[in-house]
């Protein structure tokens, strides 16, 4: 699966200001994002995808998959606190233009590491298409250790993680066992390069909805050895990043859009738009 190496982008799903979706700017949105990612992760946390419908989820990714003249591969996002759901989502979803699965920890209910690992199994056992974890602790109220994520490596139909624990450590415990086949990508946009110097292939990114060019170059920097020009890539994301999350995500990253002229900053509640002094801050340290 190199062809997940490198960076995907968490779009945003655009609504006007009714609530609806809003194709147009989603379309102005992947012709943006193409100039630089590598491939596109569909109803994620970025995407809203918990407060969009089944119908409007169906729609988003039908709509992608015939507006995408490069043929980027598709992350698909399905995930949730009750296996048995999971499972059926993934039989009731048309699945024939996405090439792998994003599937987050089931959060809420807290399991135990031996119940998330069977849930996994599970959902990996249904599946038709290959998946990926998605290890998000700050989301789900649990984390998803190191050992439960290499012990979930050695099935075949899982081929990597998304690891936002923020926990580097951990990172380098996984990057250090892990089968060579499975990928480790970063679920932090900050902690990218870090991630690919300890053996990461990737990043899964909010920022990059808006900077796929710099995410670009620093992959290829990276790969190629030259972390002191990665560096310079990076830095220049540090001030943008923290203002992101200050109210929620993708509150922050529409509100950057809205002030690059790609799409409204609408959000679905319990999310709302970005306050005054949040959009005062984004526009200081807009990257030019």
């Amino acid at each position: 699966m190199k062809k997940l190496y490198g960076t995907g982008v968490a779009l945003v799903t655009p609504f006007d200001e009714s609530g609806n979706i809003d194709f147009a700017s989603l379309k102005k949105v992947l012709v943006h994002t193409a100039k630089g990612v590598d491939y596109w992760v569909v109803m994620g946390t970025t995407g809203e995808s918990v407060t969009c419908t089944k119908e409007e989820k169906k729609k988003v990714l039908s709509f992608i998959a015939g507006n995408n003249p490069k043929k980027l591969p598709i992350l698909y996002g399905i995930g949730g606190n009750n296996t048995a759901s999971v499972i059926e989502e993934i039989h009731q979803t048309d699945l024939r233009n996405v090439d792998a699965l994003l599937s987050v920890s089931p959060y809420y209910n807290k399991p135990s590491q031996e119940g998330i690992f069977r849930h996994f199994s599970m959902v990996s056992d249904a599946s038709p298409l290959p998946v990926i974890l998605y290890n998000v602790p700050g989301r789900t109220a649990s984390n998803l250790t190191a050992d439960t994520i290499l012990r979930l490596a050695q099935n075949k139909n899982i081929i990597g993680v998304k690891e936002a624990s923020g926990n580097l450590e951990q990172c380098i415990n996984i990057a250090k066992e892990k089968p060579d086949s499975f990928m480790l990508i970063s679920g932090d946009d900050l902690l990218t390069l870090p991630m690919y110097a300890i053996g990461g292939v990737g990043v899964i990114s909010v920022l990059a909805n808006a900077y796929p060019v710099i995410f670009k170059k620093m992959k290829e920097f990276a790969f190629s050895g030259n972390y002191a020009k990665a560096q310079k890539e990076l830095y220049q994301l540090v001030d943008l990043n923290g203002p992101m999350y200050e109210e929620g995500n993708p509150v922050g990253v529409k509100q950057l859009l809205y002030e690059m002229g790609v799409c409204s900053p609408h959000v679905r509640l319990p999310l709302v738009i970005a306050s005054i002094k949040l959009k005062e801050k984004i526009k200081a340290t807009m990257i030019k």
